[in-house]
């Protein structure tokens, strides 16, 4: 899968003995959950945690659709980049491409994974349109 043009987001990752599996390799779910902790890391470095998405604006994000490519096994102690790169964002939803490569091997991919995310009213989970602030954080992040 060709990689998206930057700018990118990326967040170093260690593997501890909790994200392996009986092989002694990344067990497959806790991929997601290093990407959620990119996505979530790069909506704070925006100024935007989770809490105050919630408390300020009243709104949280949601994952719609992942699809996922596994290619190399990772394993324990390894460190890891998770690069995130926003592909499109919309009034109400935004689309990542997402990888995760060894840190001294930034060119070769171990995990990817195209992953939609919605807007959503907090109180009531149906979809709302991002408020403007966030959104303009986002596509000044994207535009440089």
């Amino acid at each position: 899968m060709a990689t998206p043009a930057e700018p990118a987001f990326v967040l170093p990752v260690r593997v501890y003995y909790e994200d392996t599996d009986a092989g002694g390799v990344v067990y497959y779910a806790n991929y997601l959950k290093f990407i959620e902790r990119a996505r979530t890391e790069w909506l704070r470095a925006l100024g935007f945690e989770q809490r105050r998405l919630r408390e300020a604006f009243g709104v949280v994000f949601a994952v719609h659709r992942v699809d996922a490519w596994f290619q190399r096994p990772a394993r324990l102690d390894d460190a890891l980049c998770v690069v995130l790169h926003v592909a499109r964002c919309t009034r109400v939803r935004m689309a990542f491409f997402q990888r995760v490569t060894h840190a001294d091997e930034p060119h070769t991919s171990l995990f990817e994974a195209r992953v939609e995310v919605a807007c959503l009213d907090a109180r009531r989970f149906v979809p709302q349109r991002m408020p403007p602030p966030i959104r303009e954080a986002i596509h000044q992040w994207t535009s440089t």
